[in-house]
């Protein structure tokens, strides 16, 4: 034991910044009397370290003081003694020779371990014969080990088992925590935390639960985390996929497919093209490849973990470029109202090619009158002079296209008509209202129908395609026949005038009134707008 004449103040103690947290049971017998405060510097105190009890404001009066180990004053458990007069202290039999005692009364515990933890109580004896008592507690922790994880499954399958991981060792007073690659883990639908939170159960496993699992471990006086465990889930095989995703392929070209299938540990895979195996691996490669190479490829599975095998079929066709189209017409000579039909020629076999078909440098639309036969004959069965101009026909595969040279079209005006202004057809049709409510009536309105009309057809759109006739008018016979896009809610007129009843948003759009007339066509467009109610 050492007696200390160094009268000590927290302020030159080495535990300054700890947490102070006195406990304090305390009588006097005199109000007036300056409060002695006994506190555990620190409270909380690691094994092997020190703890200070630390006393403040000790009376001047002080004959005597004892320090005990407990709550109360027993002769057996008396630490050591201290008489002011003469400054002499006397040893008790709860002694340890790990404590050093100061003149204001504070008591030091060196290398204090697990059973110094509790109360002590400070006895103090007055020159006037009044006895005061304090009392103080601490408690002591172990420093705590490296925690280990174990694991009740180490091969758990997705969708099938569950895991529980335990944070070993078990240590009192120990809170625990738990982290997936770096992320802190709580309760939740597939989490479960033991009532110590030192056991977490992962319920019905999924892909996403791998990773870097720790455990880490806390006490008052020191913190401890594992070394990372790492969990795997085995899942799969997922439905394979191939990849490109290109089903056509040009000849003479190399064909790379790969296959992939999510699972782990990974798959085994196998290549079989028209059912006969071409390769083992993941990979397929065929260089130079040709039409021959066309048919189907199938990239099979096998999972060797669960024995389940996955398919995925691809089927490849191997294309030859087109060759550069030209285009012949019937005639080398036409005039208007003259058909014509202009053929786009190409030296291939192949069924897969398709057309189009360029006018002036523009897409072509058609007509009744301008059509198409087989796709790579476009005829004109009465030439206008806005017929002439620059033709062009393509042709493309999936895999190349090419353009035909220019074709120039020159169309000759066979006879001029002169019309008077009284019988020169001037067609026009209006809707009214032009702006119709959904729900309500429009009537598409014509003025000035021409006598001689043989026939008159009312489509839906700008052009004469067969689908969207909606009526036609025969003037022999008075007969109106409904056409593929008549719907129920039109009513036609002999005067050309159409009705539509209970419009709706989708009846919107332009609608075409093509009439014959002897040796010549008239066509008059009018647009329905539809508000919404």
């Amino acid at each position: 034991m050492e007696l200390s004449s160094a009268l000590l103040h927290k302020g030159q103690l080495p535990w300054r910044g700890l947490l102070l947290a006195a406990s304090l049971l305390i009588y006097w017998s005199s109000p007036t009397t300056a409060q002695v405060t006994v506190e555990a510097v620190p409270p909380h105190v690691a094994e092997g370290a020190n703890v200070l009890l630390l006393v403040q404001n000790l009376p001047e009066t002080l004959q005597v003081f004892s320090w005990y180990k407990g709550d109360n004053v027993n002769e057996k458990k008396e630490i050591v003694k201290f008489i002011r007069p003469g400054e002499t202290y006397k040893r008790g039999p709860a002694y340890s020779g790990r404590v050093k005692i100061y003149l204001n009364g504070s008591l030091l515990l060196l290398n204090v371990a697990q059973k110094d933890a509790g109360p002590y109580m400070l006895h103090m004896k007055m020159g006037n014969l009044d006895v005061r008592n304090a009392s103080v507690q601490f408690h002591v922790h172990p420093l705590l080990p490296k925690p280990k994880i174990t694991s009740n499954n180490s091969n758990p399958m997705e969708g099938e088992d569950s895991v529980a991981l335990m944070c070993e060792p078990e240590t009192e007073n120990t809170s625990y925590l738990w982290r997936r690659n770096g992320q802190s883990l709580s309760e939740g639908d597939r989490l479960k935390l033991s009532e110590d939170n030192r056991t977490l159960t992962l319920l019905s496993v999924v892909r996403k639960d791998t990773g870097d699992y720790e455990c880490e471990t806390r006490n008052p006086v020191s913190t401890s985390r594992s070394y990372p465990f790492h969990l795997e889930i085995t899942y799969g095989p997922d439905v394979p996929i191939i990849s490109p995703s290109n089903t056509h392929f040009r000849s003479r070209t190399n064909l790379s497919l790969s296959c992939h299938s999510a699972a782990l540990p990974p798959a085994l895979y196998s290549w079989f093209v028209n059912g006969e195996l071409l390769s083992s691996s993941q990979e397929l490669f065929i260089p130079n490849i040709t039409t021959n190479n066309s048919g189907s490829y199938t990239c099979f599975i096998h999972y060797f973990v669960t024995g389940l095998n996955k398919t995925r079929v691809k089927n490849i066709e191997v294309l030859e470029p087109v060759t550069t189209p030209s285009i012949r017409a019937t005639k080398s000579e036409v005039k208007e109202r003259d058909p014509v039909h202009l053929t786009c020629d190409f030296n291939s076999s192949d069924s897969t090619v398709a057309f189009r078909w360029f006018h002036n440098g523009k897409g072509m639309k058609f007509t009744d009158r301008v059509f198409l036969i087989q796709n790579r004959i476009l005829s004109i069965s009465h030439a206008r002079k806005e017929d002439s101009g620059v033709y062009q026909c393509e042709i493309y595969n999936a895999v190349s296209s090419k353009k035909s040279d220019p074709f120039r079209l020159n169309i000759r005006p066979s006879l001029t008509i002169f019309w008077s202004s009284s019988t020169t057809p001037e067609v026009t049709v209006e809707a009214v209202p032009p702006h119709v409510d959904k729900g309500k009536s429009v009537v598409l309105l014509v003025h000035d129908m021409p006598e001689k009309v043989q026939s008159f057809s009312w489509y839906k759109g700008e052009h004469m395609i067969e689908d969207n006739e909606i009526a036609r008018f025969q003037k022999s016979g008075s007969k109106i026949q409904p056409g593929p896009a008549y719907s129920g809610r039109e009513k036609i007129y002999q005067t050309g005038s159409l009705v539509f009843r209970n419009v709706t948003k989708e009846d919107e759009g332009t609608y075409l009134l093509h009439m014959k007339i002897e040796n010549f066509d008239i066509s008059a467009v009018v647009p329905i707008h539809v508000n919404p109610k």
